[in-house]
């Protein structure tokens, strides 16, 4: 029997299992990537103490620190999660945990744009990551959907490699970093097309061009190589749904300040939650908070021999 099983391997999951071990509890993480989507990112430069790193790094140092405390690792994917008499059950398809707490830091999964000729084309010129993918597009023209600060930084990226970038959005303004716009808007491969949607993605064996619902310099169509879209992550809570977890209207798992959710026992973390700010240092200070709420509740419940088994 574990103290803590923490579902999920991104920032706010080894963030919560460190400080569950740190704490003396008898911790266990199941993920299915460990790193989770900082092992996407390029370059990550507004984390508190650290002034540039890359997404893979940070990870590794996340589950680096977490492993001094004796937390136990398994690399799964979790199919489910119930209650037990005396907890919850945490399930993959190859072995079921048995823990008296629950996090769910389940982070989220890639927002599709649900438009004709994206599901046709990815991986033939459609792709959500341009760390993953950027490079096959040497001296190529490439846009980004997007205008969030995770979408500028895949654009900066993109210019390595591409001797064009747009960067399409919806809205009249960028909400991406004051320091990120400026880097955007000083880059001469970058072109911005503010106010504008893709409303399709075309092409035959490959992306040869996107449409859009407005002209920009004068035609609809924009001829591209590839399209990068990042226009946001869903929540990904479908297994806290499913035990009765209370999510909000956009999916997200609804927390207090401790980062409890409606049932007792069960605590969530990072960029599944209805915290709007979704950066690396909220999940962390998440994790470490759904931790010490669980080590609380564990101490109030007067939980003989935390720490084993």
């Amino acid at each position: 029997m574990y103290d803590i099983i923490v579902i999920g391997g991104g920032v706010a999951g080894l963030s919560a299992a460190m400080y569950g071990g740190r704490l003396g509890l008898k911790t266990l993480l199941v993920a299915e990537m460990m790193g989770g989507i900082m092992n996407f990112a390029h370059l990550i430069e507004n984390y508190p103490g650290i002034e540039s790193i890359s997404g893979i790094e940070l990870a590794e140092r996340f589950k680096s620190h977490a492993a001094r405390y004796e937390v136990e690792f398994v690399e799964e994917k979790v199919e489910n999660v119930e209650r037990t008499k005396n907890g919850f059950r945490v399930s993959t398809k190859q072995a079921s945990y048995e823990g008296r707490t629950v996090i769910f830091a389940t982070g989220g999964e890639v927002r599709k744009l649900g438009v004709p000729g994206e599901r046709e084309f990815e991986g033939k010129g459609v792709y959500y990551c341009a760390l993953c993918d950027g490079a096959l597009y040497q001296n190529k023209v490439v846009a980004v959907v997007g205008g969030s600060d995770g979408a500028a930084k895949e654009a900066l990226l993109l210019t390595q490699y591409a001797s064009r970038v747009y960067v399409i959005y919806r809205g009249d303004k960028l909400t991406a970093e004051e320091m990120n716009q400026k880097k955007l808007l000083s880059n001469p491969k970058i072109k911005l097309i503010p106010n504008t949607n893709v409303i399709q993605i075309k092409g035959s064996k490959v992306v040869k061009e996107v449409l859009l619902d407005k002209e920009y310099e004068g035609k609809k169509e924009l001829k591209v190589d590839a399209v990068f879209i990042y226009i946001g992550r869903v929540p990904a809570s479908q297994l806290a749904s499913k035990l009765g977890v209370n999510l909000n209207s956009k999916g997200e798992i609804i927390t207090d300040k401790h980062s409890k959710t409606n049932i007792e026992g069960v605590y969530a973390a990072g960029d599944v939650t209805d915290s709007p700010f979704k950066q690396i240092i909220v999940g962390a200070g998440d994790g470490v908070k759904a931790a010490y709420s669980a080590y609380t509740y564990l101490k109030n419940q007067k939980v003989q021999h935390i720490g084993d088994v």
